[in-house]
């Protein structure tokens, strides 16, 4: 497993994306803690979620509870393990999203973070997306607020804009640690934010990194590149995707979802593969689609 770092933190290469664990089709629990357990087992020591990762408004915090209960039943020391979770999103009743990124609202549910990961400090909270009723600066300042309290540990943002991005580490310096946007073969729109990433220092987590890779190990709509490499490599696509991803930048954290754990034990082994210059070239030239 290679290593790199978000803020003051050293972590695995490859990270783990709670959410399928606990929206729909997700596992049973046996299954759901199994799947963290491999992740560990394979080296993970980042694991990403959010009080929202849920089925509805009755189970807000599904997935942070879950995850507590996983590193708890785990048989191995899990102290170097980095939880991030995030607030700022919601789900109702019916399992309908809403944003709220007024302070008030996000201090209350780091509250209730902290209560189900049974921690005394969060280890990296997150602005899950822009709330556009509220001014960016106030949602980021409360995180900032959180942090100088001692609720939270670092600071990261989701969903952003490289406005966003700037204007968020001009309020926060260097308790600003991460950025989370989408990032795939598919849909590559954030490349400039992982670029000001690498500018600012800041550690850049794609998440849902294996969008346009096929579930059956070919490939779906994205560049058929990646089906080619992992053949003559004899991996898989997704493999190479998440090695094409760490080679962008030293700052790029992926962390693909799981819910199974063969899946995200084969996840953890892109780490340790390297891809060729012209292998990333023919990988680059591909534009993804919508």
């Amino acid at each position: 497993m290679q290593y790199r770092r978000i803020g003051s933190v050293t972590v695995s290469a490859i990270g783990l994306g709670g959410m399928p664990l606990s929206i729909e089709g997700r596992p049973d629990e046996a299954r759901a803690i199994a799947t963290v357990h491999a992740a560990l087992d394979a080296g993970i020591t980042f694991i990403d979620t959010a009080m929202s990762y849920c089925l509805d408004s009755s189970e807000t915090g599904h997935n942070e509870s879950l995850i507590a209960r996983a590193l708890a039943a785990y048989g191995g020391d899990t102290s170097g393990v980095l939880v991030g979770t995030k607030g700022g999103a919601a789900r109702g009743a019916t399992g309908e999203w809403s944003f709220h990124g007024d302070p008030a609202t996000l201090r209350e549910a780091c509250e209730g973070s902290l209560k189900r990961l049974g921690v005394d400090s969060i280890g990296l909270y997150q602005l899950h997306v822009p709330d556009p009723d509220v001014p960016y600066a106030e949602s980021v300042g409360a995180l900032g607020e959180l942090h100088d309290a001692g609720k939270i540990r670092a600071v990261g943002i989701s969903n952003v804009s490289s406005g966003q991005l700037r204007e968020a580490h001009g309020i926060l310096g260097e308790r600003l640690v991460s950025v989370q946007n989408n990032f795939s073969p598919a849909v590559r729109e954030s490349e400039p934010q992982l670029r000001l990433c690498e500018e600012l220092g800041i550690a850049f987590l794609p998440y849902s990194p294996l969008g346009g890779i096929s579930r059956a190990g070919g490939l779906g709509s994205a560049h058929a590149a990646f089906a080619r490499i992992a053949e003559s490599r004899g991996v898989s696509p997704q493999q190479v995707c998440l090695a094409w991803e760490l080679a962008k930048s030293p700052v790029v954290v992926p962390i693909p979802g799981s819910s199974r754990p063969a899946t995200i034990t084969a996840s953890a082994a892109a780490a340790d593969l390297e891809l060729t210059a012209a292998e990333l070239a023919e990988l680059d030239a591909g534009q993804g689609v919508s």
